[in-house]
């Protein structure tokens, strides 16, 4: 049986904004994790950790983690585990590929207002042209300017006419 290991709160960087980006650091953590475990059985004094990534970086050094500790590896794991099982995916559309400015400071709303570990994943739709498409698992949102244009399409055609008749 595995040690219980108390969950201590932690959050998630804004570098990692994405199902994809959190499966890179699940699967680092695990490999240093077996690192560390064969260094130990090995009885090797020298137990050094390799070179991490950027995000891997980022979320130790957000939350005060060391690696080389066996107990805040083990929390750094459950916390992903619960992250990757748990947390909100939302889906947002948009007709061009949005800087990565915009989507920091897109998930550092969504993580500020909706939740703290909410993950983005991006999609491109050339035809939207304006706006963007936003969907979880049981909600669907066009913000879309051709949505916008067919709700308050009599409104356009009223001014229309009264330009033309003017």
């Amino acid at each position: 049986m595995a040690p219980s290991v108390a969950p201590v709160p932690m959050t998630l960087p804004l570098s990692v904004i994405g199902p994809v980006d959190l499966g890179r650091i699940i699967r680092e953590v695990e490999t240093i994790d077996n690192e560390q475990l064969q260094t130990a059985i090995r009885k090797e004094a020298d137990a050094k950790i390799a070179k991490t990534s950027k995000l891997l970086d980022d979320l130790l050094q957000d939350n005060h983690l060391d690696l080389t500790n066996k107990d805040q590896r083990a929390q750094l794991k459950q916390f992903l585990k619960v992250v990757n099982d748990q947390a909100p995916t939302l889906h947002i559309s948009f007709s061009a590929d949005p800087s990565p400015l915009f989507l920091e400071k897109l998930i550092t709303w969504l993580r500020t207002e909706i939740h703290p570990v909410v993950l983005l994943t991006v999609g491109l739709q050339p035809s939207i042209g304006a706006g963007c498409l936003v969907r979880t698992t049981n909600k669907y949102f066009d913000f879309t300017l051709r949505e916008n244009f067919s709700k308050k399409g009599d409104i356009l055609m009223a001014k229309l006419r009264e330009v033309v008749t003017a």
